[in-house]
């Protein structure tokens, strides 16, 4: 079998591409390295069943349809991710995450692969109305980037309706596990924090800290999209989540720091929590990494996070003005 991992070199993909290696697939990973770095990569150099191409899926001039000829499924995780980003440059991150996904689809269906997996987001939701929040609430996205992810997903599900393309969405919750980003823009809390444990600094804990994130293990989350593409499930969409919340003032906790409080930002929910009833019950998948785990691995990782960027009070507070500004 031959899958086509797009943004294979990133976070979660590159957890992906480890998963079907596993498993015994041929990988072609498509990837831009904008957000993905080869590094994450670097434990498959030399394997005959892993190939990497760079190209850019969102620039109509790259033809996909040579890499996508003889593939069996296709999982789409190329994407710009992050809010600040997505605010400043809206029309990057609709050619990314919007154009980028229709032309994706659109190879997939030429070569009339077997499962397309598409990595959807949970800011879709944006502040939910219901915890845990089930697939059928209310859609609310917050900020072009939870727009642009949601735009990506009902191009995904309306190609299968219309063309008959077997798709099945998959919307993450707080996704965290090893080479999560160490760079680039402010953003998810794992890097952030592990740079400053790391530099001696205290924490920079956004409000009073009781909010809770439904904090789930990267290879959990592969497990889950593997789970689908292997069903005989299409044309739904499944949460991805832990089947818990947790408070960042836990986290710290278990990291063992100290803590600063910086303002409570706008567009935030105060609890992301997953029902992910649905998924059990059609995949029969379950989470199987605990919080405490998945941060003790982080932990025995740390080092990874060394060259990483240190956010202090003065940074996080410029490198969110149009946050507030927009969002306020």
């Amino acid at each position: 079998m031959k899958a086509i991992v797009t943004g294979g070199a990133g976070f979660i993909g590159s957890h992906m591409c480890d998963l079907l290696v596993q498993e015994g697939f041929r990988v072609t990973i498509i990837d831009n390295l904008a957000n993905g770095r080869l590094e994450n990569l670097s434990h498959h150099k030399g394997n005959p069943d892993v190939a990497f191409v760079q190209a850019d899926i969102g620039d109509y001039a790259t033809d996909l349809d040579p890499f996508f000829s003889d593939a069996d499924y296709v999982f789409h995780f190329a994407a710009l991710a992050d809010i600040v980003p997505s605010i400043n440059d809206p029309l990057t991150y609709h050619r990314a995450n919007v154009d980028g996904t229709i032309r994706v689809l659109e190879a997939a269906r030429k070569a009339n692969i077997k499962k397309l997996v598409y990595a959807a987001s949970s800011s879709c939701y944006g502040i939910p109305d219901v915890y845990p929040t089930p697939e059928t609430a209310r859609i609310d996205p917050q900020y072009p980037y939870a727009l642009t992810k949601y735009l990506g997903e009902e191009y995904v599900m309306n190609w299968g309706k219309i063309y008959g393309l077997p798709v099945v969405s998959m919307r993450f919750f707080n996704v965290y596990g090893p080479r999560h980003r160490t760079g680039g823009t402010y953003g998810a809390v794992f890097g952030v924090f592990l740079a400053q444990l790391l530099a001696g600094k205290p924490l920079t804990v956004v409000g009073d800290g009781e909010q809770t994130r439904d904090f789930t293990f990267v290879t959990d989350v592969a497990s889950a999209c593997y789970a689908a593409a292997t069903s005989e499930i299409t044309q739904e969409i499944f949460n991805v989540g832990s089947d818990h919340t947790y408070s960042v003032n836990r986290l710290v906790e278990l990291l063992g720091a100290e803590k600063i409080h910086i303002p409570k930002r706008p567009g935030e929910p105060d609890c992301t929590y997953a029902d992910i009833s649905k998924i059990k019950r059609l995949l029969g998948w379950e989470p199987k990494v605990s919080f405490e785990e998945g941060v003790k691995i982080m932990l025995d990782n740390i080092e990874l996070w060394r060259e990483a960027p240190v956010w202090d009070e003065e940074s996080i507070q410029e490198a969110t003005r149009d946050w507030f500004k927009y969002l306020g």
